[in-house]
C-alpha cells in the first residue's frame, strides 16, 4: 500500500474505546491549551486585524470562529483559527519531528466536527488520528523540510488535516486517499519571514487546516488525488525535503501513540528559546541583579540557530513584539529584567530596556546537544566582578522530561481564554473539553465558545 492508502486505513480503524485513557487526556489537554491560545491571540489588535481581513469573504455556516458571534464556513473557521492558535507562537509542540499540530488540527477538527454535527468522543477520535499523522510525517525525514526552507507544520498539516476532517464528514477509504492527495499540492510555508521579522508564519498552520479541510469536501465531491502524493517521484518528501521517506515510522500506527510526548509551551515566543528562559528564571530567583550583570553567554543547538540566532545583530534589535518571539536575546532580557515572558511581553514595539539587556547577551552554536529530541540550554551570566552563574536545562518544563498536569494546562487556560471570554464561559468551556467523551453534540461547545464573546466582549 501506499503511505496515503497506510494512514487512510488507520484513520478509518481507530475507535474511541481503542485510545488509551492517557492519549484520550493528553488529546484533551491539548485541545483546551490550543483554544485557550487561540483566545489569547483573538483579543489583541493583530487578532482582531486577523478576524477581519479573513472574515470578509466569509458567510454564514456552521463552524465556530474563536473571537467572533457568529459561526463560518468550516473551511474558513479553521483558516483563521489555526492563523490565531499559531500567532503567538504559544501553540504545542512534538519535538522530534519539529511540528506544531493542534494549531492545524484543533482549528480543522472543531470546524468539521460542528459542521458534522460530531460527538466528543468523535472529536477526540479524529484528533487522535491527525496527531499520530502529522507527527510521523515529520518524522519520516525528521528536520529535512526546514533544511529546504519549508517549515514541517504548513508542510505535514494539510494531508492530517484532510484525514481529520475526512473522518469527521464521514468519507470512505478510497474518498481519504484522495483527500491526502489533494491536500498534498497545497503544502508549503517557507521560512523567508525570518529575514526581516514578518508575522506570515501565523498563516502556515491556517492554511493548513483550511487546506485539509477543502481538500476533504473536493474529494466527497469527487475529485481525485494522486495515490503516491508523499512518496512519488513528484511527492511531497522529494520536492519538499529532497529526500525519500522513512516509511518505517508508519509501521507502530495503533501501537505507539506520539501525542504522549507533545510539550506544552510555557513561554509565547519560539520553542527552542524556551530552556534559556526556565534557566534565565531559576537563575533570577536565586538573587542575582539585573544591573551586576556584564554579559550573558548562551551555548545553542547548532539546528536552532538559524531561527533564534541569525543574524546575531538583528535578533538582538527586533523590529517589534512579533519579531522579538524568534530572539533569544531579546526573550532572556525579558525574562531578567520583568521575571515573565508573556502575552503582553511580546505585544506592541520592542522596549528600549530589553534592547538594552540583550546587546549584553552573546551565542556560541555547538553540535551534539540532542536536537531534536530535546530543546537544551546551556546558560552562563557573567558579573562584574568576574563571578559566574550558570545553569543547564535538558529541556523546558511542558516536555515529556518535565510534564505539565491538568492543573498546568488548566492555569494557562485560564489566564488565556479569559482575556476575551466571560468567567462563566471560561468555566463552562473549560468543563466540556475536560469532560469531552459525555460531550454528545461539540456544536454546544462551539454556541459556548460563541455566547461567550458577546457576553464578555471588551474583555481584552
Amino acid at each position: 500500500m501506499t503511505l496515503s492508502e497506510r494512514l487512510a486505513e488507520a484513520a478509518l480503524a481507530w475507535r474511541y474505546e481503542d485510545l488509551p485513557e492517557d492519549v484520550a487526556q493528553a488529546v484533551r489537554w491539548h485541545l483546551l491549551d490550543a483554544l485557550g491560545v487561540g483566545l489569547a491571540a483573538a483579543s489583541l489588535p493583530a487578532g482582531g486585524r486577523l478576524r477581519s481581513a479573513l472574515g470578509e469573504e466569509a458567510g454564514p455556516g456552521p463552524a465556530t470562529v474563536l473571537g467572533e458571534g457568529r459561526p463560518a464556513p468550516m473551511a474558513w473557521a479553521a483558516l483563521v483559527n489555526g492563523a490565531l492558535i499559531h500567532s503567538l507562537e504559544y501553540d504545542d509542540t512534538h519535538t522530534g519531528s519539529i511540528v506544531h499540530a493542534s494549531s492545524v488540527l484543533a482549528a480543522s477538527a472543531l470546524a468539521a466536527a460542528e459542521a458534522a454535527g460530531a460527538s466528543g468522543r468523535e472529536l477526540v477520535a479524529a484528533l487522535a488520528v491527525g496527531w499520530e499523522a502529522i507527527v510521523r510525517l515529520g518524522l519520516a525525514a525528521p528536520g529535512a523540510f526546514q533544511a529546504q526552507g519549508f517549515q514541517t507544520t504548513a508542510v505535514c498539516g494539510p494531508p492530517a488535516a484532510a484525514l481529520v476532517v475526512g473522518r469527521l464528514l464521514g468519507l470512505g477509504r478510497e474518498e481519504l486517499v484522495a483527500a491526502v492527495g489533494i491536500a498534498v499540492s497545497q503544502a508549503g510555508g517557507v521560512f523567508e519571514y525570518l529575514s526581516d521579522g514578518s508575522d506570515v508564519k501565523a498563516l502556515h498552520p491556517g492554511w493548513a487546516a483550511h487546506a485539509g479541510a477543502a481538500a476533504a469536501l473536493l474529494a466527497r465531491a469527487g475529485m481525485r488525488g494522486p495515490r503516491t502524493a508523499l512518496e512519488g517521484r513528484f511527492g511531497l518528501y522529494r520536492t519538499h525535503a529532497g529526500t525519500a521517506p522513512d516509511a518505517s515510522v508508519f509501521d507502530d500506527l495503533g501501537r505507539i501513540w506520539h501525542v504522549r510526548d507533545a510539550a506544552f509551551k510555557a513561554y509565547p515566543c519560539c520553542h527552542y528559546s524556551h530552556a534559556f528562559l526556565d534557566a534565565a528564571l531559576a537563575l533570577r530567583r536565586e538573587g542575582v541583579r539585573a544591573e551586576d550583570v556584564v554579559r550573558v553567554e548562551c551555548t545553542v543547538p547548532a539546528e536552532e540557530a538559524p531561527v533564534i540566532c541569525e543574524p546575531w545583530e538583528r535578533k538582538q534589535n527586533p523590529r517589534d513584539g512579533y519579531d522579538a518571539k524568534f530572539s533569544l536575546p531579546y526573550a532572556i532580557a525579558a525574562a531578567w529584567v520583568d521575571g515573565r515572558a508573556d502575552v503582553d511581553t511580546f505585544s506592541g514595539a520592542a522596549r528600549p530596556e530589553l534592547l538594552s539587556f540583550a546587546s549584553r547577551v552573546t551565542y556560541t552554536p555547538a553540535s551534539g546537544m540532542g536536537f531534536p529530541d530535546r530543546f537544551p540550554a546551556r546558560l552562563a551570566f557573567v558579573l562584574a566582578d568576574g563571578t559566574r552563574h550558570e545553569r543547564y536545562v535538558d529541556n523546558p518544563g511542558g516536555t515529556p522530561s518535565h510534564p505539565w498536569g491538568e492543573e498546568d494546562v488548566v492555569r494557562k487556560w485560564r489566564a488565556n481564554a479569559g482575556r476575551l471570554l466571560a468567567p462563566d464561559a471560561v468555566t463552562a468551556v473549560e468543563g466540556r473539553i475536560l469532560r469531552l467523551e459525555a460531550e454528545p453534540d461539540v456544536r454546544t461547545v462551539g454556541g459556548l465558545l460563541r455566547a461567550g464573546v458577546a457576553i464578555g466582549e471588551g474583555r481584552g
